[in-house]
């Protein structure tokens, strides 16, 4: 019998702008791709859902403006859903939906359940802190004080994603952008948190660095059993990580099943599109 999911996203939207009579019902709707001609509002997230199982790698694949990004900037609290429910598996906030908690809520969830590894390492880290300081102030969010033990969990979460010793008092500015996306990784894990999101991960990447990256991105969910959420307009990414895959065009699921399953037998002609790029 499988697990109750960790987490449950049941018809997420987001929209930029009021919409007309165009375009509000959804029934009747008239766009073009995401896009409403008639008033300029963006349906980026249309009825996104979805079920996150404990220990599981789930792939969101999707062109430029597909709403990958944007589905994750309103799981993570960085943007308000337009509407919509999401409930995580934990007796704190069991049947609550957390898209409507208070402030202070959201961030106790973001620095206790959620981790996030953003794509451009600028949203996710402080340039100007080191490495070290940039793991302790996730520590302090989370409710940590211990100075020498803040110290020693940073130190060994930098030690587990490569990053030298000599270099772990160095500001993450002055590193390579694989190094950034490790520190960023490392700040990600520090709260233990039971589901990470992670938004283009590899993007603007060498080849050899994505695969160190995406080799230490498969080691943690190994050892760690975390669940994570893989955003990527990659499907090679998509393939050598996730369990299950959600195809996302112009706002909507098109398209979820095991990985495996989808490469091999893709229904929708984009997605076939995505499949026959990678032979």
């Amino acid at each position: 019998m499988r697990e109750e999911p960790i987490l449950q996203v049941k018809n997420l939207r987001k929209q930029f702008g009021t919409g007309c009579v165009e375009c509000r019902e959804v029934e009747n709707r008239k766009l073009e791709k995401n896009f409403c001609k008639s008033c300029g509002t963006v349906y980026a997230c249309q009825d996104i859902s979805f079920d996150l199982y404990p220990g599981e790698i789930l792939g969101i694949v999707g062109e430029s403006g597909s709403g990958k990004s944007t589905m994750m900037q309103c799981l993570y609290f960085d943007s308000d859903v337009s509407s919509g429910e999401a409930f995580i598996n934990t007796s704190e906030l069991e049947g609550k939906n957390v898209f409507e908690l208070s402030s202070q809520q959201k961030r106790a969830i973001r620095n206790h359940v959620y981790g996030m590894v953003y794509q451009n390492p600028v949203h996710g880290l402080k340039m100007d802190f080191s490495s070290v300081g940039n793991i302790a102030e996730k520590l302090i969010a989370a409710g940590n004080r211990n100075v020498a033990e803040m110290e020693a969990t940073s130190r060994r979460l930098l030690e587990s994603v490569h990053i030298p010793l000599h270099r772990m008092k160095e500001e993450p500015r002055n590193f390579s952008g694989g190094m950034q996306q490790r520190v960023q990784i490392a700040k990600a894990l520090s709260n233990n948190p039971p589901i990470l999101f992670l938004d283009e991960v590899t993007t603007g990447l060498d080849l050899s660095v994505q695969a160190n990256v995406l080799d230490l991105i498969k080691k943690i969910q190994r050892d760690l059993g975390i669940s994570m959420i893989v955003v990527s307009h990659d499907l090679a990414v998509i393939r050598m990580l996730a369990d299950r895959t959600i195809v996302l065009l112009n706002g909507k699921i098109i398209e979820e099943g095991l990985t495996d399953q989808v490469l091999e037998d893709p229904q929708h002609e984009y997605t076939q599109q995505l499949v026959y790029s990678l032979l």
